[in-house]
Formats: structure tokens, sequence, C-alpha cells
């Protein structure tokens, strides 16, 4: 079974976490493979270990971890691939890879230059919606 596992930094603000529940929750009517799961850098729970723990509980043969970061900065960068390191010693049989920051992706700048167009449009037709 393939488990995703989207990584996200964390907030201490609970309101933060919404988008990122709204996107899991979206992909796991999608993802007919195995679970979806999400999990933080910090400050939030649970963290990528326990994450991680809990989809090879569930039967995880292989993971594929997303980081929601816009860039990949010391975050992608150095953060995650010390964590995957020891994951892979802690999981040595678990395919456990990682993809690019979902901000590195193509379709994912489109989808966002749309909707900052769309966010601006809006704007310059009322009043603001901005707290």
């Amino acid at each position: 079974m393939h488990g995703i596992l989207l990584f996200a930094h964390g907030a201490r603000d609970a309101a933060w976490a919404w988008p990122f529940e709204a996107i899991a929750a979206h992909m796991r009517t999608h993802h007919v493979d195995g679970p979806v799961a999400l999990a933080y850098l910090e400050l939030m729970q649970p963290g990528l270990p326990e994450a991680v723990d809990a989809l090879v509980r569930q039967g995880c043969q292989a993971i594929t971890v997303v980081p929601m970061f816009l860039g990949a900065g010391g975050h992608v960068r150095r953060d995650l691939p010390a964590l995957m390191e020891r994951l892979r010693t802690e999981h040595p049989g678990l395919q456990l890879r990682s993809t690019c920051a979902i901000g590195e992706s193509d379709a994912v700048n489109r989808a966002l230059a749309t909707a900052a167009l769309a966010l601006a449009t809006e704007s310059l037709a009322g009043p603001s919606t901005a707290p």
C-alpha cells in the first residue's frame, strides 16, 4: 500500500492548518492506493516521525512525502532530508521518498497566479474583504 504524507510547517494558531486539512481531505477522495495524512515540522501535531509511524501501522510499504512549502528554503533543503534519513533508518523496509516543494510545481504556480489575479480583480470591484 502507498501512503501520501503532506508535510507542512505548522503554526501556533490552529486555524492556520485548515487549508492543508482541506487539501488532504480532497486528496483522500481521489487516492485509492492508500491513506493520505498530514504532518508538521513544528508547533503542531503529528510530527513527521509520528505520521510515518502511523502510516506504517496502517500497512503502508511505500510513502511519498510532499513538502507543502511554497519555496525550498532551509526546512526543505536541510530539515526534511535529515528527518527522512532518520526515518529510513527506523523503517529499513519502507520505500520512503519525497517530492520537490509544492511551490516548485508549475501547476501550483499557475493556480496561484490565477487565484491572485482573480482576488486582485475582485478587489477593484468592491470594498476590501481582508481583515
